[in-house]
């Protein structure tokens, strides 16, 4: 990742060039969007990915496919506004960043002058005491390349990364295509298992049978390890990027898989919630309420960010992942999705295709001129988020006087209402020597053989409390209301 103008493409043909052969280069690899190098016994998969947006939206459907994101830098050029936002997009997935100083061999080139910029974006190299690793390098001149993978290498090894081979194949659709000849062509990322061929799967609304697997110089492969990108054939439809890929054990599996996923997508929910890993976004450590901000001009910005830090709670609080100037892009749209965030634009407007991707995916832009108004609304947002206060009130207690069976009721407890009154609809505690057994709630209230909604003080009654029989003479049944009351900031 990076910007446009810094090398990337000269530092992936570079790393490519020198394993793949004459006859090869430029072929599959460059539509596949990803391929396979080996560096000293180690193989890594690099991501050509489709822009910023599509790394996000993979990252943010919970599977782990994108490990460590390469920041290129050209030397002479320094951080530039899509550096920047590289940056933004890799910390909010939570992916550790590799830089990657190009055009080192360049007379203008000042490598530290690139250190220091980065280090207002909280990255620090370690020759300056921190733990982002960088390496100054050369695509042209081809200077200090094996000293990148070897960094690389190094923060995979940190991190620990491992999966397993042994399980069914899962991985995420990297871009798909109908191809004439061939018909319907996903290009995916194994993320865990070994894709085999013959494999029955569900990606997305669609499934299908593997035919074939080709990897990324054009072979046809039988099997698919961990991390590989491959193109697959046997889809009965196209597939979309982003969308998860999961091996299922045979046709009627898959088959019922997609069928139901069709059927939720039909509902307007989120089909693929049910088959994804949690959101690489949450925290559930505590409370946040993620915030996308564009605003008009840098001034606006940066009140707005000061206005928000004023903001406190013990429990929950705002965390602006993005603030910029300029109108809202699809970028933005995708970023809010894929973060469950708050999108606010202050003074500006979205782009055509931008309103468009929100309508289509259901993401709301809220757009103020005013700032106290755009605070009033992240207060109300982050309400929302705190947990309600409950009060409890206890209605009335019930002796228990003797155990019965009945049948269709199972065990029912005899009791004798002394306090209050015991309704169908409480939620009762069951409690002897002082001591909660059981809470849950009633199941069903009986008086002379017939069902009762409602007994009072001093009625005996039969009482049956669900998911619990293990009554005793003496225990008591202490019924009690509960009501939840909205909290705000």
């Amino acid at each position: 990742m990076g910007h446009v103008d810094h090398g990337k493409t000269s530092v992936l043909d570079v790393l490519r060039s020198a394993n793949v052969v004459s006859g090869e280069f430029g072929g599959i690899t460059q539509h596949i969007g990803a391929y396979q190098i080996e560096s000293k016994n180690n193989k890594l998969t690099f991501i050509d990915t489709p822009g910023h947006a599509a790394f996000t939206e993979m990252r943010a459907r919970g599977s782990k496919l994108t490990d460590i994101v390469v920041l290129v830098v050209a030397a002479d050029d320094g951080v530039k506004p899509q550096t920047v936002e590289s940056i933004k997009h890799a910390k909010a997935a939570k992916v550790p960043i590799v830089v990657a100083i190009n055009k080192c061999d360049l007379p203008d080139a000042d490598p530290q002058k690139i250190k220091n910029q980065l280090l207002e974006h909280e990255l620090i190299a370690e020759d300056l005491s921190g733990d982002t690793l960088m390496v100054e390098i050369s695509a042209k001149a081809k200077k200090n390349l094996d000293r990148l993978l070897e960094s690389i290498v190094l923060q995979a090894e940190i991190l620990d990364l491992k999966t397993d081979f042994e399980s069914k194949a899962t991985g995420i659709v990297l871009e798909s295509k109908i191809d004439v000849g061939r018909g319907p062509v996903a290009t995916i990322i194994v993320t865990t298992g070994t894709l085999k061929k013959g494999d029955f799967f569900v990606s997305g609304l669609r499934w299908g049978k593997i035919r074939a697997i080709i990897n990324d110089k054009g072979q046809n492969i039988d099997q698919a390890l961990p991390s590989t990108p491959v193109e697959i054939l046997g889809i009965n439809g196209a597939a979309k990027a982003g969308d998860d890929f999961i091996v299922l054990d045979n046709e009627k599996e898959a088959k019922t898989l997609s069928e139901n996923r069709a059927q939720e997508s039909k509902k307007g929910k989120n089909p693929l919630t049910f088959a994804t890993q949690e959101s690489a976004f949450s925290d559930k450590s505590s409370e946040e309420l993620n915030l996308i901000i564009k605003s008009d001009v840098h001034g606006s910005s940066e009140a707005i960010k000061n206005a928000i830090g004023q903001i406190k709670h013990d429990e929950v609080k705002p965390k602006i992942i993005l603030a910029d100037i300029g109108m809202i892009t699809e970028t933005d749209v995708t970023l809010a999705k894929a973060s469950n965030a708050v999108l606010i634009a202050f003074n500006v407007k979205p782009s055509k295709e931008a309103k468009k991707l929100a309508e289509n995916e259901k993401i709301k832009i809220s757009t103020y001129n005013i700032i106290y108004e755009v605070l009033d609304y992240i207060k109300q947002k982050m309400s929302g988020l705190l947990t309600p206060d409950v009060q409890e009130t206890i209605i009335g207690t019930a002796q228990i006087l003797e155990i019965f069976k009945v049948s269709g009721a199972g065990k029912v407890a005899g009791s004798k209402v002394t306090e209050g009154e015991i309704t169908s609809s409480s939620e009762v505690r069951v409690i002897r020597d002082g001591a909660i057994i059981f809470t849950g709630k009633i199941g069903s209230i009986f008086r002379e053989k017939n069902q009762v909604k409602q007994v009072i003080n001093g009625q005996e009654c039969g009482i049956t409390v669900k998911d619990y029989i293990d009554f005793q003479k003496n225990d008591t049944i202490e019924a009690f209301n509960l009501t939840s009351k909205e909290r705000s900031i």
